[in-house]
């Protein structure tokens, strides 16, 4: 087979890879059906699959709804994401314990390889994101790089975006293109239920010659091209990117930070659910007769008063201005910091918004109503 070749297995050639994965040692990760959501969990086999599942996104809602078809792949990005596993919400770092006069540390045993399936184009291009933060700074995350290095990555092609998601505005989809050992495309009709798998790493390879397949034609080739297209032109929401670094540096005091401070209750799901935010506290934890602790690290989100918080109190007292300390860091802070977008189009946040903040709109009505700016004023970006 050339290196880059497609195949084409079917649900039985899916199932061997599971299995093959299980006797690797890998805790594999795949889409399910949980808590009346479709989730990232452990899974088995096949059969944990949401085959027949969707969900209808829009602002502030989230319903599953039974798809036509057995499709298992036909869903859209639920509340979590490989963040959850890559960088747990809380992890440990380490236990101390008091032993007579003597203290004595340990910490927790290194993690299984984990193997996500399903990871959609926009999740790969979180992980990238995640990986810069913690792996090519000055300092590595040895937590995450334990965790990262070990991880196997199949993607699946999206066919079918939600009515929150924007991808294709932020470059990072529908398709996936880097990041993955393996990417799948589901190809379902009244003829065949299969799966188009094409390699992106060598581990991917030597998985894929393992598995009872088929080299894939031009015809399956093209359908799932098709597929991509048609999904790239569906997208539910869109996000004029044009500019808007200097957008939001320019508007600063714009009345529409005034108008969502009035929406947003702080709640900071945006912030959990996004892929890409990072932020993080270290706090100890002791036990009541002092005879140990353990020091855990934990999400944490811009939009906690605390979170700002220096000697005398905290720096963002307000609603308002934390919402704009993090759009204007995802969206334009974040280049000057990272080279890219802080967002990825997952739509995510606007989904799981308990009062329906759209970003997207956010944006678009501030474009509307940008204050132009002032002749010889020289820019100053926020820090």
């Amino acid at each position: 087979m050339p290196p880059n070749a497609a195949s084409l297995i079917d649900r039985q050639g899916l199932s061997v890879l599971l299995r093959q994965l299980q006797a690797q040692g890998y805790e594999v990760i795949g889409p399910c059906r949980r808590d009346g959501a479709l989730v990232y969990d452990r899974i088995a086999g096949l059969d944990d699959l949401p085959a027949g599942w969707t969900a209808d996104l829009e602002a502030g809602r989230y319903r599953l709804r039974e798809r036509d078809d057995a499709a298992l792949f036909g869903y859209v990005v639920g509340p979590n994401s490989a963040k959850n596993f890559l960088n747990p919400a809380r992890q440990t770092v380490f236990w101390m314990r008091r032993v007579g006069d003597e203290l004595q540390f340990s910490e927790p045993e290194p993690p299984r390889p984990l193997a996500i399936l399903g990871i959609r184009a926009c999740d790969l291009a979180a992980i990238a994101i995640q990986d810069q933060v913690f792996l090519q700074g000055a300092q590595v995350d040895q937590h995450y790089a334990v965790r990262r290095e070990n991880a196997l990555l199949i993607a699946v092609n999206c066919n079918e975006p939600g009515g929150t998601c924007f991808c294709v505005s932020m470059g990072t989809g529908p398709r996936a293109s880097q990041g993955h050992d393996l990417a799948l495309t589901e190809l379902l009709d009244d003829q065949r239920h299969a799966f188009l798998v094409e390699v992106g790493s060598a581990r991917g390879r030597d998985l894929l010659a393992a598995l009872p397949g088929q080299p894939a034609t031009e015809d399956d080739a093209a359908q799932a091209e098709a597929q991509m297209c048609r999904a790239a032109g569906r997208m539910g929401r869109q996000m004029e990117t044009e500019g808007i670094q200097q957008l939001l540096y320019d508007n600063p005091e714009h009345p529409r930070w005034n108008d969502v401070a009035e929406r947003c209750l702080a709640c900071t799901n945006c912030t959990m659910v996004c892929p890409t935010c990072f932020c993080h506290q270290v706090k100890d934890d002791s036990t009541l007769d002092g005879s140990g602790a353990e020091r855990v690290r934990e999400w944490d989100s811009c939009f906690s008063t605390e979170f700002s918080y220096m000697h005398g109190g905290a720096v963002r007292q307000s609603v308002r201005s934390r919402y704009r300390q993090w759009l204007t860091h995802k969206l334009a802070a974040w280049i000057d910091q990272f080279g890219s977008s802080g967002c990825v189009g997952c739509g995510r946040c606007i989904t799981w918004c308990p009062t329906g903040i759209d970003l997207t709109e956010e944006i678009r009505a501030m474009r509307a109503q940008a204050a132009p700016a002032a002749p010889g004023v020289e820019e100053i970006k926020p820090s």
